[in-house]
């Protein structure tokens, strides 16, 4: 089973989040799920990393996320760490998953537990973590916390930490003061990796933040190794003028595009070559006036 050393290597630096392609008919697309691993890890990330939500498992059935689980952990074959993930599944169930993933040659899960009506108290969140490392080393998400607000979150956190001893990395989602809070409190036993933007990032590196969900790397990944190399230095001026000279008009523009964010970022995999711009039904795909003007943006940024 894989080590907490080795966990924390491979969640350093920038890490690639892969989305699911679909092609036009709202399939899956096998061959562009495997171009999108095959790039992320030839860009300079570590892990494969699945998640509930850029994966598209909520338009996913259950047998579907079981086969972008075994396409994706067969075609990784230990070339980087594979961060499996789970979609809001009761305990037995995310048991089964994580005991599925685990034979696959999963070695992580990204565990995602369901909380409508803000259902669980702490200690039911404990259990559900514990049942579900028995079988699998486990990664957190803070997305779950941030309908429970920054005392709620801080206070699992805190029982997780102290009670769960297969807990091995947390993916924050949160961000800012709970961000900060979060590393200071669990950075010396877990890998933390930050969601999103570097500048979410930035904010929590001295805190204790190992990597970060990079979006660049996905289709231009020489941003995100400037921007890492940086860090590394450390040189924050030049890693401030990344931020400011492509994270944040990346984000702004593409959160004008119809569909969102999630839209151009299928759409810039499309320009670039690795997959699909499609996205399964009723979600919207970029027309081609679309493309066109995420086009015009990507040259403008002298990338395309």
């Amino acid at each position: 089973m894989i080590s907490r050393e080795e966990v924390r290597k491979a969640l350093t630096g920038p890490v690639g989040s892969v989305r699911t392609p679909f092609r036009r008919d709202g399939n899956i697309d096998f061959d562009g799920l495997r171009n999108t691993i095959d790039f992320n890890i030839n860009a300079g990330s570590k892990t494969v990393l699945l998640t509930a939500g850029d994966s598209h498992y909520f338009i996913l059935s259950d047998r579907e996320i079981a086969e972008v689980t075994k396409v994706a952990a067969e075609h990784t074959a230990g070339r980087a760490m594979m961060v499996a993930a789970d979609r809001h599944y009761g305990t037995a169930h995310a048991v089964e998953f994580a005991q599925y993933a685990r034979a696959l040659g999963a070695d992580v899960l990204m565990v995602m537990p369901p909380d409508w009506g803000q259902s669980f108290t702490i200690d039911d969140l404990v259990a559900h973590y514990a049942a579900i490392a028995k079988h699998i080393p486990v990664m957190v998400v803070t997305n779950v916390f941030v309908p429970r607000g920054m005392d709620f979150g801080i206070n699992a956190l805190r029982a997780l930490v102290d009670q769960v001893g297969g807990i091995v990395a947390v993916k924050d989602d949160f961000c800012g003061e709970f961000a900060r809070k979060m590393a200071l409190l669990v950075h010396d036993q877990w890998a933390v990796i930050s969601g999103g933007q570097k500048q979410n990032h930035l904010d929590a590196l001295s805190y204790g933040c190992d990597g970060y969900l990079s979006t660049f790397i996905s289709f231009s990944p020489e941003i995100a190794r400037y921007y890492w190399e940086a860090v590394q230095s450390p040189d924050l001026r030049t890693a401030r003028a990344m931020i400011k000279g492509y994270d944040m008009p990346f984000f702004d523009f593409i959160s004008t595009l119809p569909g969102g964010f999630d839209a151009g970022m299928h759409g810039a995999m499309e320009l670039f070559g690795i997959a699909p711009r499609w996205r399964r039904k009723p979600y919207h795909s970029l027309n081609d006036e679309e493309m066109e003007r995420l086009t015009d943006f990507f040259q403008k940024l002298a990338l395309l």
